[in-house]
């Protein structure tokens, strides 16, 4: 079995049946990404949005803007920086919460001895 495979999108249609109100709110809010016309041009929506799926894991969010990035005129160097522009940040994210952590060990209270009472 293989967990990211094309064919699973053919579930769409299921979830379409099972939750139409829903399922039709996601397709019309998935539609900003490509849209024309905006302070962002398509090129750059469709590198944003290629290096959103890397950091979410999204390999089929992955083939569709790696393809819609090319087709509105991306180069591979684009689409190689995007993605390492979003590894830096999810790294930069686990450092954050590195110190976070710090902090919030630091506000704990101290663990009690070993054998001491309560």
């Amino acid at each position: 079995m293989h967990y990211h495979d094309s064919d699973d999108l053919k579930q769409l249609g299921e979830l379409k049946q099972l939750a139409p109100t829903e399922f039709s709110a996601f397709v019309e809010f998935d539609k900003i990404v490509g849209r024309e016309g905006g302070a962002i041009p398509r090129k750059y929506r469709e590198l944003i949005a290629l290096a959103v799926a890397c950091t979410t894991q999204c390999a089929y969010c992955l083939d569709v803007h790696a393809r819609a990035a090319k087709g509105a005129g991306a180069t591979r160097e684009e689409v190689t920086e995007a993605a390492l522009l979003a590894a830096a940040l999810r790294a930069g994210g686990a450092v954050t919460h590195g110190a976070l952590a710090v902090k919030l060990f630091d506000g704990a209270p101290a663990a009690k001895s070993a054998g001491a009472r309560p």
